[in-house]
Protein backbone atom coordinates (compact mmCIF):
# COMPACT_ATOMS: atom_id res chain seq x y z
CA UNK A 1 0.00 0.00 0.00
CA UNK A 2 1.44 3.55 -1.29
CA UNK A 3 1.61 6.29 0.99
CA UNK A 4 -1.11 7.82 -1.13
CA UNK A 5 -3.81 5.51 0.02
CA UNK A 6 -2.69 5.06 3.29
CA UNK A 7 -3.52 9.03 3.72
CA UNK A 8 -6.55 8.81 1.96
CA UNK A 9 -7.68 6.24 4.26
CA UNK A 10 -6.42 8.43 7.69
CA UNK A 11 -8.57 11.50 6.03
CA UNK A 12 -11.80 9.51 5.25
CA UNK A 13 -11.48 8.32 8.94
CA UNK A 14 -11.02 11.91 10.37
CA UNK A 15 -13.48 13.13 8.61
CA UNK A 16 -16.15 10.48 9.83
CA UNK A 17 -14.77 10.91 13.43
CA UNK A 18 -15.55 14.86 13.05
CA UNK A 19 -18.87 14.10 11.66
CA UNK A 20 -19.69 11.53 14.47
CA UNK A 21 -18.50 14.10 17.50
CA UNK A 22 -20.69 17.41 15.46
CA UNK A 23 -23.87 14.92 15.13
CA UNK A 24 -23.46 14.22 19.32
CA UNK A 25 -22.86 17.95 20.08
CA UNK A 26 -25.74 18.76 17.89
CA UNK A 27 -27.82 15.75 19.73
CA UNK A 28 -26.89 16.89 23.11
CA UNK A 29 -27.34 20.77 22.29
CA UNK A 30 -31.79 19.74 21.95
CA UNK A 31 -33.73 20.07 25.64
CA UNK A 32 -34.67 16.72 26.92
CA UNK A 33 -38.44 16.57 27.54
CA UNK A 34 -38.08 15.44 31.01
CA UNK A 35 -42.10 15.89 32.39
CA UNK A 36 -45.25 15.55 30.04
CA UNK A 37 -47.76 18.09 30.56
CA UNK A 38 -51.87 18.12 30.42
CA UNK A 39 -54.11 20.43 30.38
CA UNK A 40 -58.04 21.05 32.16
CA UNK A 41 -61.06 20.23 30.86
CA UNK A 42 -64.83 21.58 31.19
CA UNK A 43 -67.17 18.79 32.19
CA UNK A 44 -69.46 17.75 34.80
CA UNK A 45 -68.78 16.38 37.84
CA UNK A 46 -70.97 13.94 40.16
CA UNK A 47 -69.64 13.31 43.58
CA UNK A 48 -71.78 9.93 44.82
CA UNK A 49 -70.95 7.24 47.29
CA UNK A 50 -71.76 3.31 46.33
CA UNK A 51 -73.52 1.58 49.77
CA UNK A 52 -73.92 -2.53 49.11
CA UNK A 53 -76.45 -4.30 50.60
CA UNK A 54 -79.41 -6.33 49.50
CA UNK A 55 -83.11 -5.80 48.48
CA UNK A 56 -85.53 -7.23 50.84
CA UNK A 57 -89.63 -6.80 52.02
CA UNK A 58 -90.63 -3.94 53.66
CA UNK A 59 -92.59 -6.48 56.25
CA UNK A 60 -91.78 -10.19 56.80
CA UNK A 61 -94.59 -11.85 58.98
CA UNK A 62 -93.98 -15.03 60.33
CA UNK A 63 -96.52 -17.80 60.40
CA UNK A 64 -96.69 -19.75 63.99
CA UNK A 65 -98.63 -22.54 65.74
CA UNK A 66 -101.00 -21.93 68.21
CA UNK A 67 -100.53 -25.36 69.23
CA UNK A 68 -98.17 -27.90 69.82
CA UNK A 69 -97.89 -31.37 67.54
CA UNK A 70 -96.84 -33.04 64.04
CA UNK A 71 -96.89 -31.38 60.91
CA UNK A 72 -99.61 -33.55 59.24
CA UNK A 73 -100.16 -32.07 56.07
CA UNK A 74 -98.58 -28.76 53.69
CA UNK A 75 -101.24 -27.77 51.56
CA UNK A 76 -99.22 -24.74 49.79
CA UNK A 77 -95.71 -24.38 47.81
CA UNK A 78 -93.04 -21.64 48.31
CA UNK A 79 -93.68 -18.83 45.98
CA UNK A 80 -97.34 -19.35 46.00
CA UNK A 81 -99.45 -15.98 46.70
CA UNK A 82 -102.01 -16.33 49.12
CA UNK A 83 -104.81 -14.23 50.75
CA UNK A 84 -105.18 -13.53 53.89
CA UNK A 85 -107.36 -16.76 55.49
CA UNK A 86 -105.93 -19.09 53.02
CA UNK A 87 -104.89 -23.00 54.39
CA UNK A 88 -100.93 -23.22 54.50
CA UNK A 89 -100.93 -26.26 56.79
CA UNK A 90 -102.53 -29.01 58.83
CA UNK A 91 -101.32 -30.56 62.44
CA UNK A 92 -101.87 -33.50 64.06
CA UNK A 93 -101.83 -33.12 67.62
CA UNK A 94 -99.82 -35.32 69.83
CA UNK A 95 -101.99 -35.05 73.37
CA UNK A 96 -99.89 -34.64 76.46
CA UNK A 97 -100.46 -37.63 78.24
CA UNK A 98 -100.78 -35.78 81.76
CA UNK A 99 -102.84 -33.48 80.65
CA UNK A 100 -105.21 -35.46 78.72
CA UNK A 101 -105.76 -37.95 81.88
CA UNK A 102 -106.11 -34.41 84.05
CA UNK A 103 -108.86 -33.19 81.03
CA UNK A 104 -110.79 -36.87 81.24
CA UNK A 105 -111.00 -36.40 85.25
CA UNK A 106 -112.43 -33.01 85.05
CA UNK A 107 -114.57 -34.47 82.51
CA UNK A 108 -115.94 -36.92 85.05
CA UNK A 109 -116.23 -34.88 88.04
CA UNK A 110 -118.01 -32.35 85.87
CA UNK A 111 -120.93 -34.92 85.14
CA UNK A 112 -120.80 -35.99 88.72
CA UNK A 113 -121.46 -32.91 90.10
CA UNK A 114 -123.97 -32.33 87.40
CA UNK A 115 -125.54 -35.57 88.04
CA UNK A 116 -126.10 -34.53 91.97
CA UNK A 117 -126.89 -30.72 91.33
CA UNK A 118 -129.93 -32.59 89.03
CA UNK A 119 -131.13 -34.87 91.44
CA UNK A 120 -131.57 -31.88 93.87
CA UNK A 121 -133.25 -29.28 91.48
CA UNK A 122 -136.35 -32.20 90.07
CA UNK A 123 -136.49 -32.53 93.93
CA UNK A 124 -136.79 -28.92 95.04
CA UNK A 125 -138.79 -28.51 91.45
CA UNK A 126 -141.97 -30.95 93.17
CA UNK A 127 -141.97 -28.83 96.20
CA UNK A 128 -141.69 -25.18 94.67
CA UNK A 129 -144.52 -26.77 92.24
CA UNK A 130 -146.73 -27.59 95.98
CA UNK A 131 -145.86 -24.18 97.29
CA UNK A 132 -143.76 -25.60 99.85
CA UNK A 133 -140.72 -23.53 99.24
CA UNK A 134 -140.04 -20.34 98.16
CA UNK A 135 -139.16 -18.98 94.56
CA UNK A 136 -135.68 -17.67 95.75
CA UNK A 137 -134.50 -20.84 97.30
CA UNK A 138 -135.71 -22.56 93.56
CA UNK A 139 -133.81 -20.23 91.78
CA UNK A 140 -130.94 -20.32 93.50
CA UNK A 141 -130.77 -24.03 93.31
CA UNK A 142 -131.44 -23.81 89.28
CA UNK A 143 -129.10 -21.51 89.39
CA UNK A 144 -126.93 -24.52 90.96
CA UNK A 145 -128.03 -26.79 88.67
CA UNK A 146 -127.19 -24.46 85.35
CA UNK A 147 -123.65 -24.16 86.30
CA UNK A 148 -122.43 -27.89 86.75
CA UNK A 149 -124.37 -28.35 83.45
CA UNK A 150 -122.06 -25.29 81.88
CA UNK A 151 -119.32 -26.77 83.77
CA UNK A 152 -119.45 -30.11 82.03
CA UNK A 153 -119.41 -28.55 78.63
CA UNK A 154 -116.45 -26.59 79.37
CA UNK A 155 -114.62 -29.55 80.51
CA UNK A 156 -115.51 -31.52 77.69
CA UNK A 157 -114.57 -28.68 75.27
CA UNK A 158 -110.79 -29.08 76.82
CA UNK A 159 -110.76 -32.41 76.60
CA UNK A 160 -111.33 -32.24 73.14
CA UNK A 161 -108.82 -29.32 72.42
CA UNK A 162 -106.41 -31.23 73.81
CA UNK A 163 -107.02 -34.37 72.42
CA UNK A 164 -107.75 -32.98 68.74
CA UNK A 165 -106.74 -29.51 68.36
CA UNK A 166 -110.08 -27.88 68.60
CA UNK A 167 -113.40 -28.12 70.09
CA UNK A 168 -116.70 -29.44 68.45
CA UNK A 169 -114.67 -29.45 65.10
CA UNK A 170 -114.51 -25.48 64.44
CA UNK A 171 -113.41 -23.70 61.74
CA UNK A 172 -110.93 -21.89 62.98
CA UNK A 173 -109.52 -25.03 64.81
CA UNK A 174 -106.05 -24.40 66.15
CA UNK A 175 -104.55 -27.69 64.19
CA UNK A 176 -104.70 -25.21 60.63
CA UNK A 177 -102.21 -23.02 60.09
CA UNK A 178 -103.94 -20.41 57.72
CA UNK A 179 -101.92 -16.90 56.47
CA UNK A 180 -102.39 -13.44 58.77
CA UNK A 181 -101.94 -11.49 56.24
CA UNK A 182 -102.10 -11.31 51.65
CA UNK A 183 -98.38 -11.61 50.16
CA UNK A 184 -95.87 -14.57 48.87
CA UNK A 185 -94.96 -16.96 50.82
CA UNK A 186 -91.34 -16.82 50.89
CA UNK A 187 -90.41 -19.66 52.81
CA UNK A 188 -91.87 -22.96 54.73
CA UNK A 189 -88.68 -24.48 56.76
CA UNK A 190 -90.59 -27.15 57.77
CA UNK A 191 -91.90 -30.50 56.17
CA UNK A 192 -94.24 -33.08 56.62
CA UNK A 193 -93.43 -35.22 59.72
CA UNK A 194 -91.82 -32.66 61.87
CA UNK A 195 -92.34 -31.84 65.30
CA UNK A 196 -93.46 -27.99 65.80
CA UNK A 197 -94.06 -26.03 69.03
CA UNK A 198 -96.58 -23.86 70.03
CA UNK A 199 -95.91 -19.49 70.55
CA UNK A 200 -96.34 -18.59 73.55
CA UNK A 201 -95.34 -16.24 76.53
CA UNK A 202 -92.38 -18.02 76.89
CA UNK A 203 -91.42 -19.29 73.44
CA UNK A 204 -91.53 -17.93 69.98
CA UNK A 205 -92.85 -21.19 68.45
CA UNK A 206 -91.85 -22.77 65.60
CA UNK A 207 -92.44 -21.13 61.96
CA UNK A 208 -94.10 -22.59 59.88
CA UNK A 209 -94.27 -20.37 56.75
CA UNK A 210 -92.69 -16.63 55.98
CA UNK A 211 -95.26 -14.14 53.80
CA UNK A 212 -94.57 -10.84 52.65
CA UNK A 213 -95.65 -8.30 50.31
CA UNK A 214 -93.25 -8.89 47.15
CA UNK A 215 -94.79 -5.34 45.93
CA UNK A 216 -93.26 -2.67 48.93
CA UNK A 217 -89.34 -3.64 48.65
CA UNK A 218 -86.87 -1.77 50.18
CA UNK A 219 -83.22 -1.57 49.73
CA UNK A 220 -81.07 -2.21 52.87
CA UNK A 221 -77.24 -1.55 53.09
CA UNK A 222 -74.71 0.26 55.22
CA UNK A 223 -72.52 3.34 55.21
CA UNK A 224 -69.40 4.15 56.42
CA UNK A 225 -69.16 6.57 59.28
CA UNK A 226 -67.14 8.96 57.30
CA UNK A 227 -69.65 9.44 54.55
CA UNK A 228 -73.31 8.85 56.71
CA UNK A 229 -72.61 12.69 57.28
CA UNK A 230 -73.28 13.24 54.45
CA UNK A 231 -76.36 11.80 53.88
CA UNK A 232 -80.15 12.75 54.59
CA UNK A 233 -83.12 11.30 54.60
CA UNK A 234 -85.65 12.03 51.44
CA UNK A 235 -81.96 11.54 48.99
CA UNK A 236 -82.39 10.12 45.50
CA UNK A 237 -81.19 6.51 45.44
CA UNK A 238 -80.16 4.43 41.84
CA UNK A 239 -80.50 1.21 42.79
CA UNK A 240 -78.56 -1.69 40.54
CA UNK A 241 -79.31 -5.50 41.00
CA UNK A 242 -76.27 -8.14 40.61
CA UNK A 243 -79.08 -10.27 38.97
CA UNK A 244 -80.54 -7.85 36.87
CA UNK A 245 -77.95 -5.76 35.51
CA UNK A 246 -79.53 -4.34 33.13
CA UNK A 247 -81.99 -2.81 34.80
CA UNK A 248 -81.83 0.46 37.45
CA UNK A 249 -84.13 1.00 40.10
CA UNK A 250 -85.16 4.45 41.76
CA UNK A 251 -85.47 4.82 45.37
CA UNK A 252 -85.83 7.16 48.05
CA UNK A 253 -83.62 7.05 51.21
CA UNK A 254 -86.19 6.75 54.53
CA UNK A 255 -84.19 5.62 57.28
CA UNK A 256 -80.61 6.29 58.59
CA UNK A 257 -79.73 4.36 61.62
CA UNK A 258 -78.76 6.46 64.76
CA UNK A 259 -76.56 4.36 66.24
CA UNK A 260 -73.65 2.76 64.27
CA UNK A 261 -72.31 -0.75 64.78
CA UNK A 262 -68.57 -1.71 64.65
CA UNK A 263 -67.24 -4.20 61.88
CA UNK A 264 -63.68 -4.87 61.84
CA UNK A 265 -62.39 -1.78 63.24
CA UNK A 266 -65.07 0.46 61.13
CA UNK A 267 -68.48 1.95 62.02
CA UNK A 268 -70.94 0.64 60.26
CA UNK A 269 -74.56 2.85 59.81
CA UNK A 270 -78.10 1.30 58.76
CA UNK A 271 -79.31 2.49 55.86
CA UNK A 272 -83.11 1.80 54.10
CA UNK A 273 -84.49 3.04 51.12
CA UNK A 274 -88.27 2.67 49.47
CA UNK A 275 -87.65 0.85 46.08
CA UNK A 276 -90.23 2.10 43.54
CA UNK A 277 -91.91 -0.88 41.61
CA UNK A 278 -94.16 -0.74 38.41
CA UNK A 279 -96.03 -3.49 36.98
CA UNK A 280 -93.36 -3.50 34.46
CA UNK A 281 -90.74 -3.78 36.43
CA UNK A 282 -88.80 -7.40 36.58
CA UNK A 283 -89.57 -9.53 38.77
CA UNK A 284 -87.68 -8.96 42.06
CA UNK A 285 -86.87 -11.37 44.11
CA UNK A 286 -86.04 -11.18 48.28
CA UNK A 287 -82.53 -11.34 49.03
CA UNK A 288 -81.26 -10.01 45.42
CA UNK A 289 -77.40 -8.45 46.59
CA UNK A 290 -77.94 -4.67 45.04
CA UNK A 291 -75.66 -1.69 44.73
CA UNK A 292 -77.32 1.77 45.97
CA UNK A 293 -75.93 4.96 44.56
CA UNK A 294 -76.23 8.41 46.61
CA UNK A 295 -75.56 11.52 44.59
CA UNK A 296 -73.92 14.16 47.26
CA UNK A 297 -73.03 17.11 45.06
CA UNK A 298 -73.08 17.61 41.33
CA UNK A 299 -71.67 20.44 39.29
CA UNK A 300 -72.38 20.81 35.25
CA UNK A 301 -69.75 22.01 32.97
CA UNK A 302 -66.95 23.32 34.83
CA UNK A 303 -63.16 23.48 34.81
CA UNK A 304 -61.81 20.11 35.94
CA UNK A 305 -58.61 18.22 36.21
CA UNK A 306 -57.49 15.29 37.12
CA UNK A 307 -56.55 14.64 40.76
CA UNK A 308 -53.28 12.83 40.12
CA UNK A 309 -52.28 16.12 38.75
CA UNK A 310 -52.10 17.24 42.44
CA UNK A 311 -49.67 18.22 44.71
CA UNK A 312 -49.65 19.61 48.44
CA UNK A 313 -47.57 22.25 50.44
CA UNK A 314 -46.12 20.72 53.04
CA UNK A 315 -46.66 23.07 55.57
CA UNK A 316 -50.24 24.33 54.61
CA UNK A 317 -51.55 20.92 52.97
CA UNK A 318 -53.08 23.33 50.10
CA UNK A 319 -53.27 22.13 46.52
CA UNK A 320 -51.07 23.36 44.04
CA UNK A 321 -49.75 22.37 40.59
CA UNK A 322 -47.36 23.32 37.98
CA UNK A 323 -47.31 25.12 35.27
CA UNK A 324 -45.40 25.29 32.13
CA UNK A 325 -44.44 28.87 31.53
CA UNK A 326 -41.10 27.66 29.05
CA UNK A 327 -39.92 25.04 27.83
CA UNK A 328 -39.67 22.87 30.77
CA UNK A 329 -39.75 25.00 32.86
CA UNK A 330 -42.25 25.01 35.48
CA UNK A 331 -44.30 27.61 37.96
CA UNK A 332 -46.39 26.95 41.02
CA UNK A 333 -50.09 27.90 40.93
CA UNK A 334 -51.71 27.64 44.01
CA UNK A 335 -55.71 25.66 43.46
CA UNK A 336 -58.59 26.68 44.84
CA UNK A 337 -60.88 23.43 44.77
CA UNK A 338 -64.68 22.29 44.24
CA UNK A 339 -66.29 19.04 43.98
CA UNK A 340 -64.50 15.87 43.26
CA UNK A 341 -65.80 12.84 42.18
CA UNK A 342 -62.23 10.58 42.72
CA UNK A 343 -60.84 10.71 39.70
CA UNK A 344 -61.54 14.38 38.50
CA UNK A 345 -61.89 17.88 40.89
CA UNK A 346 -63.57 21.31 40.09
CA UNK A 347 -60.75 23.94 40.06
CA UNK A 348 -62.51 27.02 41.24
CA UNK A 349 -59.83 29.42 40.49
CA UNK A 350 -55.78 29.37 39.81
CA UNK A 351 -55.57 28.26 36.20
CA UNK A 352 -56.98 28.78 33.06
CA UNK A 353 -58.10 25.85 30.64
CA UNK A 354 -55.21 26.80 28.46
CA UNK A 355 -52.64 25.79 31.22
CA UNK A 356 -50.13 22.82 30.80
CA UNK A 357 -49.98 21.39 34.30
CA UNK A 358 -46.95 19.00 35.05
CA UNK A 359 -47.48 15.62 35.04
CA UNK A 360 -45.66 13.78 37.79
CA UNK A 361 -44.40 10.85 35.98
CA UNK A 362 -41.11 11.44 35.38
CA UNK A 363 -39.46 10.28 32.19
CA UNK A 364 -36.44 8.92 32.27
CA UNK A 365 -33.60 9.59 29.88
CA UNK A 366 -33.03 6.46 26.98
CA UNK A 367 -29.04 5.35 26.89
CA UNK A 368 -26.68 3.94 25.16
CA UNK A 369 -25.84 0.11 26.49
Amino acid sequence: MNKYVKYGIIGVAVVGILMATVYFLKQNSTPVELYKTETAARKDIVNRVIVTGKVIPEDEINIKPQISGIIDKIILEEGVRVNAGDLIAVIKVVPNEQSLNQAAGRVNNARLALGNAKIEYDRNKALFDKGVISNQEFNNLKLTYDQAEQELKNAQADYQIIQKGSAGGSASANTNIRATVSGTILEIPVKEGDQVIQSNNFNDGTTIATIADMSKMIFEGEVDEAEVGKLAVGMPLEISLGALDQQKFEAKLKFIAPKGVEEEGAVQFKIEGDLALTDTTSYVRAGYSANASIVLDEKKDVLTIKEALLQFDKDTEKPYVEVEVSENNFERKDLELGVSDGIDVEVVSGIDEDAKIKVWNKLEKKTDE
